[in-house]
């Protein structure tokens, strides 16, 4: 009798702990979950041209710069609170402010409110990615090049702003999509279909003009077989402020025009991949032949190639990216005014779980002029290294 007592006893207990489990799944902070990343870098290696530089990519490319840096040093803190509420925190502590280094500054702030019980339809209000081009959306610590490319990354400097936005995906895309960003392939989940409005001058920055930019953007991935591809379409229009200008230039405080129109196309790799955007559009640009910002024309975009290759229990990424731009950029000096051509070459190796070491050498070709430099061509090389670990 004793014996079944205490197997009783032991069943009851076993029961209350598994009830007690249950309850405690249910708590909204049991669904919090913590990750980021860290990259560090070195641009001087082999380097031709120490006065060609690039501001928007890596302020520590250049004359300016040297020696070993801290690129990002990211921190996230996500989770599906609720079942159609979800948060995304993320700081980043490698940024730059006069002459402070490494100081903390907000990347990402948002919630998600889904609108049925799949949440297949969502609003996100916040700081986030702004959804124009696949690789500003792509995760820094996915993307093979080291920098985003001049052409798409020029239309939304930090790649996010404060907005409102609407997504829609079906359940079968979204886990689609969620199989891709877990094998580290996909830039996210930013749905099918985006429509939204931001502030337009860019993340941890004020509007100025009381006036907002709309975006939209459609993608469709779609598996074939083995492989995945996504092309996509996407717009926004608004006025941009210029901020940053010389004392001797004079910039209209209502704005200047900041329309573009972009397509992409992926095929992610299983083994080969392919991954190329082209925009077209017009905004704020420094005009040197009568010393103003003026709306121009702008166009330009890149090609990238990658293949997959496993050996010896280890990932390799070799990559090739061609990449060509032509116009201003808003978030420089006097709407700094840009030609481009590069082409950068490398490889990622992934020796161990979590960690990653990249190798490019990249060759430039850059004429970015403005007012204190109105004739300014930079040609060179140079080979980039960088190490990350990610969690």
């Amino acid at each position: 009798m004793r014996i079944f007592l205490l197997i009783a006893l032991m069943l009851g207990l076993n029961i209350s702990l598994r009830a007690q489990e249950v309850g405690k799944s249910a708590k909204w902070f049991d669904e919090i979950h913590i990750g980021g990343y860290l990259q560090v870098r070195y641009n001087g290696l082999f380097e031709t041209n120490p006065n060609l530089a690039c501001e928007q990519c890596d302020e520590n490319w250049g004359r300016d710069g040297g020696g070993l840096s801290l690129r990002r040093v990211r921190f996230k803190v996500k989770g599906q609170i609720s079942p159609r509420v979800y948060f995304y925190f993320q700081p980043d502590f490698a940024k730059s402010v006069g002459g402070s280094h490494h100081v903390g500054r907000l990347k990402d702030a948002y919630i998600d409110v889904g609108l049925d019980r799949k949440n297949e339809f969502r609003i996100r209000i916040g700081q986030s990615k702004v959804p124009f081009g696949y690789e500003n959306m792509q995760s820094s610590s996915n993307r093979l090049p080291l920098d985003r490319n001049d052409a798409l990354n020029s239309a939304v400097k930090d790649e996010r702003d404060l907005g409102v936005f609407f997504y829609w995906a079906t359940e079968e895309k979204r886990a689609l999509i969620k199989s891709l960003r877990k094998a580290g392939l996909s830039g996210g989940d930013f749905g099918l279909f985006a429509l939204g409005f931001y502030n337009g001058q860019t993340a941890n920055h004020p509007d100025k003009n009381d006036e907002f930019h709309v975006v939209t953007r459609f993608s469709y991935p779609v598996a074939l077989g083995n492989q995945v591809i996504e092309p996509g379409l996407q717009a926004y229009s608004g006025k941009y402020v210029v901020t940053e200008h010389s004392p001797n230039i004079e910039v209209k405080t209502e704005g200047y025009s900041d329309q573009r129109a972009a397509m992409s196309f992926v095929l992610y790799p299983r083994p080969f991949g392919i991954q190329a955007e082209y925009n077209i559009g017009r905004g704020p640009e420094y005009d040197r032949a009568s010393n103003t910002i003026q709306v121009k024309p702008l166009e330009g975009g890149y090609a990238t190639f990658s293949y997959y290759l496993e050996k010896w229990q280890q990932q390799f990424y070799p990559f090739l990216r061609l990449q060509y731009y032509d116009g201003g950029k808003k978030h420089e000096l006097d709407a700094r005014s840009y030609t481009v051509r590069d082409t950068e070459v490398g490889v990622e190796w992934h020796p161990l779980p979590h960690f990653e070491l990249l190798v490019e050498y990249a060759f430039s070709n850059r004429r970015y002029e403005d007012f204190e430099k109105p004739i300014n061509h930079q040609k060179g090389g140079l080979m980039r290294i960088q190490a990350q670990v990610k969690f």
